[in-house]
């Protein structure tokens, strides 16, 4: 059998494209606006929450037997909290300078609706292996998006690669100059919707 073919391969992977997160389903786009004006933000952004999504599903996969119907979503919660809470605390405690630019987005990851919604769709229902390959396989899927933006935004909005200027002083002396929209929200609106329009294209061709 090709490994293409096997169900932890279309776990995996159909996220990142054809089912993506932000791209595909809608999901999780205030996040993508609010932390994609840099791009050493988006990457931050985008491997805690897939730390949180890929334990998250395996935590409640591993006791999805055990849990009464009636309580899901509050077991479901609890973990997703404590496990953004050990994610913050570490981020606080070795990247300071990127925790306080990240704000409250990164306690915001407890209400983020991709999370819950693949603890709900998929750990419930499904294997502890599989669980954490849907988890990781839709963390990098909603961060290449992330990251993506992060890269538009960054270098037409400030002419810079992360922080470091990449548009020559030349440049901006002959008249060029940063395209303020792309540091505000529509910016971000512009941005993914090339994204969704590149995806759906690619997808039918």
């Amino acid at each position: 059998m090709k490994i293409t073919k096997t169900k932890a391969f279309n776990v995996f992977f159909k996220p990142i494209w054809e089912s993506n997160p932000i791209s595909g389903q809608i999901l999780g786009i205030c996040s993508a606006l609010a932390v994609t004006v840099q791009l050493k933000t988006a990457v931050v952004m985008g491997l805690a929450l897939t730390l949180v999504l890929a334990f998250s599903n395996l935590s409640i996969s591993l006791m999805r037997k055990f849990i009464p119907r009636n309580i899901r979503i509050i077991i479901e919660l609890t973990v997703i909290a404590t496990l953004v809470i050990l994610t913050d605390q570490v981020l606080k405690a070795f990247l300071y300078d990127i925790s306080k630019q990240l704000s409250i987005f990164v306690g915001l990851i407890i209400t983020n609706c991709i999370i819950l919604g693949r603890a709900e769709t998929y750990a419930l229902g499904n294997p502890p292996f599989l669980s954490l390959l849907d988890g990781i396989g839709n963390g990098l899927g909603y961060s290449q998006i992330l990251i993506t933006v992060a890269v538009i935004r960054e270098f037409f909005g400030a002419g810079k690669f992360f922080g470091f200027q990449v548009i020559p002083d030349t440049f901006y002396a002959a008249g060029y100059e940063n395209m303020g929209l792309m540091v505000l929200a529509p910016g971000a609106f512009i941005a993914i919707g090339l994204i969704v329009w590149l995806q759906k294209t690619v997808s039918k061709e």
